[in-house]
C-alpha cells in the first residue's frame, strides 16, 4: 500500500532577486532532510533557481511552493512555480534547448524538464503560468496537492491523506475549525483515524474521525474510496467540496452538514460509478467552489499537481487555510 499525506509545504513569495537565493537554499535543505543524494540536491538547487528567476523575469513575480513527495517506494522534492503573468504564447519554443532565461544559471525550462523525473506546465496568455518539477524517484500514483496556511499563521489547520493499493484508492481532506495550532490539532486527529484503516467504508472512517476529535475544536472532513470495478464511495461532514470530473461532465459529491468532534449527523454514504479517464478534486473552503475545469483551456489533461496549483492560484480565499487535492 502506498500512502502520501500532508507534509510541511513551504511557500516562498518571489518578488525581488534576493528571494531567489533564499528559495534555493530552502529547497536544497529540504532535499537533504529527505535523504536525497548530493547529485539530486544539486538538481533541486538548479531547478529552484531557474523557476524562481522565471517568476521574476517573465511572470512579474509569483510563488514557489516546495514539498516532499514520499511513499513506500519513492522519494522526491516537488517544486511548483505559480504566477499571474502574461503567459507563454509558444510553450514549445520555451522548452527547446538553447532557449535560456536571461540572468539564470541554468539553460531554461528545457534544462528543468531534463533534470526532473516528472515535469509539466500549463500556461495561458493573459492568465499566467504554472510549472511543476519533481526531482528524485518516480511516484507510481498520479496526484497533486497544495496545502497552505492563511497569511500570518505558521501552521496549516487543513490536512489531506491519500492511499493507493493496486487499483484501489482512498483519500481524505480535513479542515480544522478556524485556523492555527488548535485547528491543526483537530485535523491531525482525523488524519490519524483515516490511516488506521484507509480502505474501510468512508462512512466508517468519518465516524472514527469524529470519535478521535472529541475534545478538540472539531473539523469538517470528507473521505472517498474507489475500487477495481469503478465504484466510488463518498462520505463527508461539513464544507469539504468533492468533484468527479471527466471530459464529458463534472459531478459534485454529496456531504452532510455538521462539525466532526462536536456533532455527528446520521451518516449516509453515497455511491457513484466512475467514468473512464476521470479525476477527483477535493478541497477545503479556503478555495471558492466557483471553478470549472472545462473553462480552463486544456487544464483537465495536465498533471494533477498542475491542476491543484492553478485552482489554488485562481480560487484561493486569502482569509483561510487552503487545501486542494487532485488525483485519478
Amino acid at each position: 500500500m502506498q500512502v502520501q499525506g500532508s507534509i510541511e509545504q513551504r511557500r516562498h513569495l518571489i518578488d525581488e532577486p534576493t528571494r531567489v537565493g533564499a528559495a534555493r537554499r530552502d529547497a536544497q535543505q529540504l532535499a537533504r532532510e529527505q535523504g536525497l543524494n548530493d547529485t539530486l540536491v544539486g538538481r533541486v538547487g538548479i531547478i529552484a533557481t531557474e523557476l524562481a528567476n522565471n517568476l521574476l523575469q517573465h511572470g512579474g513575480g509569483g510563488e514557489l511552493l516546495l514539498q516532499p513527495i514520499v511513499t513506500a517506494d519513492s522519494r522526491a522534492i516537488e517544486v511548483l512555480a505559480i504566477d499571474r503573468g502574461p503567459g507563454m504564447g509558444n510553450v514549445d519554443s520555451c522548452l527547446r534547448d538553447g532557449f535560456s532565461t536571461a540572468g539564470t544559471s541554468g539553460t531554461g525550462l528545457g534544462a528543468v524538464r531534463r533534470l526532473a523525473v516528472e515535469f509539466d506546465l500549463h500556461s495561458v496568455v493573459g492568465e499566467g503560468t504554472v510549472v511543476m518539477a519533481r526531482i528524485g524517484s518516480l511516484c507510481s500514483q498520479r496526484f497533486g496537492a497544495v496545502s497552505i496556511s492563511m497569511p500570518g499563521e505558521l501552521i496549516c489547520g487543513d490536512r489531506w491523506q491519500l492511499a493507493a493499493d493496486g487499483e484501489q484508492m482512498a483519500a481524505i481532506v480535513i479542515d480544522g475549525l478556524g485556523h492555527g495550532p488548535l485547528a491543526a490539532e483537530a485535523a491531525i486527529c482525523s488524519a490519524k483515524a483515516f490511516l488506521q484503516a484507509p480502505f474501510d467504508p468512508p462512512h466508517s472512517v468519518i465516524e472514527r474521525a469524529h470519535r478521535s476529535m472529541v475534545g478538540t475544536r472539531g473539523a469538517a472532513a470528507a473521505c472517498m474510496r474507489t475500487d477495481r470495478q469503478g465504484r466510488v464511495c463518498y462520505a463527508g461532514v461539513g464544507n469539504i467540496a468533492g468533484s468527479m470530473i471527466s471530459a464529458e461532465k463534472s459531478q459534485g459529491l454529496a456531504s452532510h452538514n455538521g462539525t466532526l468532534g462536536v456533532r455527528l449527523p446520521r451518516m449516509r454514504q453515497f455511491e457513484y460509478q466512475r467514468p473512464s479517464n476521470s479525476i477527483f478534486v477535493m478541497h477545503s473552503d479556503g478555495l471558492s467552489g466557483r471553478w470549472d475545469l472545462a473553462r480552463k483551456d486544456g487544464l483537465l489533461h495536465r498533471h494533477p499537481a498542475v491542476i491543484a496549483a492553478v485552482l489554488y492560484r485562481d480560487h484561493r480565499r486569502e482569509r483561510d487555510d487552503a487545501t486542494v487535492l487532485v488525483f485519478g
